[in-house]
């Protein structure tokens, strides 16, 4: 079942609610009497009260953390092993790329791709590519793809610089991925619903303070390297948390992907941003969200957190044999160069074209500290040897790495 969110009051509900209709009704109605006003008004407040009565009948969010023998079972544990394994392996050969710049690059425009496409945003990764190299105007489509992705950048400078998430940080990376100033909910009515009964599936926490209790106590257990639990059960815990408190009016489920693979990272279980679970997510995404109705509804855990740890074993190896191809590749290209272009080969400028598969004239003049002359006859050079292919968008050209692009759209 497909959940999506219906906000009363708030950005998503695509449509204006009873509550926003009897506000524009009382603040526009300059013809109406003051009688008519204050009726109006009364049936306003009626409104709003039981919009609150109908919130105080759900069923209320825990804080963390759950029950022990509800989250550690044999089941749990013997895939605990199996997706530990393949994430360290991960870590490990994601070492062995000399440029990492080169593999974030690579790994985060295709998550911001896939994260996104789970709120059915939908883009291709020749418009983002191009979108990045280019002055060309923007989709709204791509530019929440593009915001997403600088959300993940911004979130590990932030662990860089800090090495914790303050409740601030969180609110700036929705912000970001949003660009809107809305931040925490304040207004009562968000529900979730299925998108094609209309059934409400799920009440998140209506009052301002009780969402805040509940990210306080959330970052708690977030920020703590050694938690009680194992830190990729923890990973599955803190992401249903987070996803149940619902904090914000819209962006909740990307905001959310970004923290789980900071928490990774917070945990010295990833060294860099590479590890994502949206393309799984969005392969099994009516089991993501039955399950997490599941863990709230019954309090049952065991099928949840073996979704999330199946999903980063499988990611893990995904993105192990992404990393290969990618390395494979890259030195194919030197040997390639050394051999047919001698004279304009230097690492760095091969890396580049791995680094910005979209490239250009002005990112080679950057990179090498060249003049423009200079970095043209170099693309120019690889072009004609078969390594990049030229393109013209409006008054721009750009060179592609097509054997690249090739490598990163393989799941």
């Amino acid at each position: 079942m497909q959940i999506t969110n219906n906000n009363l009051g708030g950005k998503d509900c695509g449509h204006k609610t009873a509550t926003t209709l009897i506000q524009n009704v009382v603040l526009n109605a300059t013809k109406n009497t003051i009688f008519t006003k204050q009726v109006l008004f009364f049936v306003f407040l009626v409104h709003i009260q039981n919009i609150r009565d109908k919130m105080h009948l759900a069923k209320k969010l825990d804080k963390l953390p759950p029950k022990r023998e509800k989250v550690e079972t044999l089941e749990i544990f013997r895939q605990l092993s199996k997706s530990s394994k393949s994430l360290g392996e991960l870590k490990g050969i994601a070492q062995t790329i000399p440029n990492q710049e080169m593999l974030i690059n690579a790994v985060v425009l295709q998550e911001a791709k896939d994260s996104s496409e789970i709120e059915n945003i939908i883009t291709t990764q020749d418009e983002l590519y191009k979108a990045l190299a280019t002055k060309t105007k923007q989709s709204s489509q791509v530019k929440e793809v593009i915001n997403y992705r600088k959300a993940i950048f911004l979130g590990h400078d932030l662990l860089k610089s800090q090495g914790f998430l303050k409740l601030k940080d969180i609110e700036y990376l929705q912000k970001v991925i949003i660009e809107n100033n809305a931040g925490i909910r304040s207004m009562a009515g968000t529900v979730l619903k299925n998108d094609k009964t209309g059934e409400v599936v799920y009440t998140p926490p209506q009052e301002k303070d009780e969402i805040l209790d509940l990210l306080s106590n959330f970052l708690e257990h977030f920020n703590i390297e050694h938690n009680d639990f194992p830190p990729l059960i923890n990973l599955a815990i803190l992401h249903y948390q987070f996803e149940s408190i619902h904090p914000f009016y819209d962006g909740n489920g990307r905001t959310g992907r970004i923290l789980n693979i900071l928490y990774l990272i917070i945990n010295k279980l990833l060294d860099i941003p590479i590890l994502y679970l949206s393309s799984y997510i969005n392969e099994k995404k009516s089991d993501y969200y039955r399950l997490l109705n599941t863990v709230n509804k019954f309090d049952e855990w065991e099928d949840y957190i073996l979704y999330i740890l199946k999903g980063i074993e499988e990611t893990s190896n995904r993105t192990i044999h992404k990393i290969k191809s990618i390395n494979d590749l890259l030195n194919e290209t030197i040997e390639v160069v050394q051999e047919k272009e001698p004279k304009i080969y230097r690492k760095e400028l091969i890396e580049l074209l791995f680094e910005q598969p979209y490239s250009k004239i002005e990112y080679v003049v950057k990179k090498l500290n060249v003049e423009r002359k200079a970095a043209s006859r170099y693309l120019n050079s690889l072009e004609k040897i078969g390594i990049i292919a030229s393109e013209k968008i409006g008054r721009e050209k750009i060179y592609v790495n097509k054997k690249l692009i090739e490598v990163l759209k393989q799941h």
